[in-house]
């Protein structure tokens, strides 16, 4: 059993080797999960009990509502502790240190340089690290110079080759460590050896796990639940955060949310956690929870802006236009040149209408992360509305290379090849987006539209897809009319009397009204009239009375003849005598 003091002690050794090799934003993670370590409050001083205190309100207003079978641990995780690595052989330090300045002032060549003659692993890792940064750098230089900031290019990072051959040269003398081994996987990834590079990285976590850089990586390297289940881990705790993160991006929601349940055990005030369990949410599209908790995560850290533009999305999505412009003008004072931030903003400006500024922020976030798949799905989504869609195609194009599983880019796709009256390329398009969520019943609907186009026009095909969205629990009821009317145009009257009498139900329910209501009554009460069912009939005449127009007259017609069927008598209205 590992305890919450346990755990406490490896993070905070942790933090010192992630900072020592300069792997900030591993040790940054690191430094989040353990203030997010739940205290005795006996040892708290007024300045440290402020953090946890004010997250403390997530956990109590938010649990999932599925029944969820995994235990949550009270005091600790039924897992091995893997013993702290101890540092290397002795190094020079003032080289060391001198090399870690440099790279901390993004002079890679230089700090890799200084570490030249250097045999130790600590030092082969922070050079053959500051390299391939270097080469990272330069590769981004060459795409500019090249094809502008937002263009293609074939560049790529030249230092590869040597680091590859120099890695694996120690990999195969048992020299290299696991700090290493995370940099051989990146290294064999980057150059598409993506088997290798997940075997170099499970090693690297299993002999070092609390390197949050290399579970990231592997997770970006398991595209399926298969290749995950394949993988040989060793059974830490950091594996639980692991699982729980690639489950979430392999759409399994439900799991993830079980794991960041059982996590929160040791680690109640994490605010990392409280976030995922936010996206978890959101996939499944819990709107008002993620705006709760969103709301809490900046009231307990108000300069946070990773994950924000999550956040803006849930509000762009309720239309809380004076939510978003306070997070905008919130973030813009924070750090308005993070790629986050200039999502926010132009979300901002897309719920306003204003569709040439969002671009132009949009595109801004691309300018500084390249690989930002939001903005190119949301840039694409603009361009859309601006009816420019050839732009809008390479926009989501360009967010599929990034991520081949974005259904978001390939619903995109299918949108815009829609409006250029394609809809064979749309439904193929369609298709890539359900294969990667078919529980969505938007994208079920856009497909059966699809299928109801003149080119293609297979009503059955339709008829299914609409039933997926149904079984889906399509919100908005566009997949019970639908079905209602394709059985009517198909001449099955019953069975678009059954889909009629659901969606007039769902209305009544939700207290709608408008043209589909009285289609449906107009229909039904139609139908049960042929059908001899004179009091159904009655009351869905009675019904339509309520409303003016030709389907008022429609329905006194109705009701004569159901008297006059019921009684063998002509109506007596005035109306049927001479004046």
């Amino acid at each position: 059993m590992v305890s919450k003091e346990s755990c406490r002690n490896e993070i905070r050794a942790a933090i010192e080797q992630l900072s020592e090799r300069c792997l900030h934003s591993a040790a940054k993670w690191a430094g989040e999960q353990l203030v997010g370590i739940e205290r005795d409050p006996s040892n708290f001083t007024p300045s440290n009990t402020r953090f946890q205190r004010g997250s403390s309100s997530i956990r109590r207003r938010f649990s999932t509502n599925e029944s969820i079978s995994t235990p949550q641990p009270s005091v600790g995780f039924s897992q091995a502790a893997t013993p702290l690595p101890e540092e290397d052989e002795v190094i020079d330090s003032d080289l060391y240190h001198l090399a870690k300045s440099y790279f901390n002032c993004r002079e890679y060549r230089r700090a890799s340089h200084v570490l030249r003659d250097q045999m130790s692993k600590k030092s082969v890792f922070l050079r053959c690290y500051a390299l391939y940064l270097a080469g990272e750098k330069r590769k981004e230089e060459e795409m500019i110079e090249l094809e502008g900031s937002l263009g293609k290019s074939d560049a790529i990072n030249r230092e590869l080759v040597s680091l590859e051959r120099e890695l694996s040269a120690l990999k195969r003398t048992g020299t290299i460590d696991s700090f290493g081994l995370y940099l051989y996987g990146v290294v064999l990834k980057e150059k598409g050896n993506e088997t290798l590079a997940r075997a170099s990285l499970v090693e690297s976590v299993n002999s070092y796990p609390w390197n949050w850089n290399a579970w990231s990586e592997l997770q970006s390297l398991c595209t399926s639940i298969e290749i995950l289940n394949s993988l040989n881990l060793s059974n830490h705790w950091m594996k639980e955060f692991f699982l729980a993160s690639a489950y979430q991006e392999l759409r399994m929601h439900t799991e993830s949310l079980a794991k960041y349940e059982y996590l929160q055990g040791i680690f109640s005030f994490s605010n990392y956690i409280q976030a995922q369990t936010a996206k978890a949410q959101y996939s499944l599209r819990e709107f008002d929870q993620v705006e709760i908790m969103f709301e809490d995560l900046l009231r307990n850290d108000p300069y946070r802006v990773e994950d924000m533009d999550l956040y803006s999305n849930v509000l762009y999505a309720k239309e809380a236009c004076a939510a978003l412009s306070y997070l905008a003008h919130k973030v813009f004072l924070t750090d308005k040149y993070r790629p986050e931030s200039c999502c926010i903003i132009g979300n901002y400006y897309s719920l306003k209408g204003q569709h040439e500024k969002a671009v132009m922020y949009f595109r801004r976030a691309l300018k500084l992360n390249k690989k930002y798949l939001s903005a190119w799905t949301l840039m694409g989504h603009e361009y859309v509305e601006m009816k420019n869609t050839p732009a809008a195609i390479d926009a989501y194009r360009r967010a599929v290379d990034i991520n081949p599983c974005d259904y978001r880019a390939w619903y995109g796709l299918g949108q815009a090849y829609e409006m250029m009256g394609m809809p064979f390329y749309a439904l193929h398009y369609f298709r890539k987006s359900i294969f990667f969520l078919p529980n969505d019943s938007r994208l079920w609907i856009a497909m059966a539209k699809c299928y109801q186009t003149e080119q293609i026009y297979m009503l059955e095909e339709a008829i299914k897809c609409y039933k997926r969205a149904v079984n889906c629990t399509d919100t908005e009821g566009i997949a019970l009319n639908q079905l209602a009317k394709l059985h009517q145009k198909l001449g099955r009257d019953e069975e678009a009397a059954v889909y009629f009498e659901k969606d007039l139900e769902r209305m009544d329910s939700e207290g709608l009204e408008g043209p589909n209501m009285l289609e449906a009554l107009v229909f039904l009460a139609t139908h049960f009239k042929t059908h001899k069912k004179f009091e159904e009939a009655e009351v869905y005449c009675t019904r339509i009375l309520d409303y003016s127009g030709p389907e008022k007259e429609k329905a006194k017609s109705l009701l004569r003849g159901i008297r006059m069927e019921k009684t063998g008598f002509p109506s007596m209205d005035m109306e049927h005598f001479p004046l």
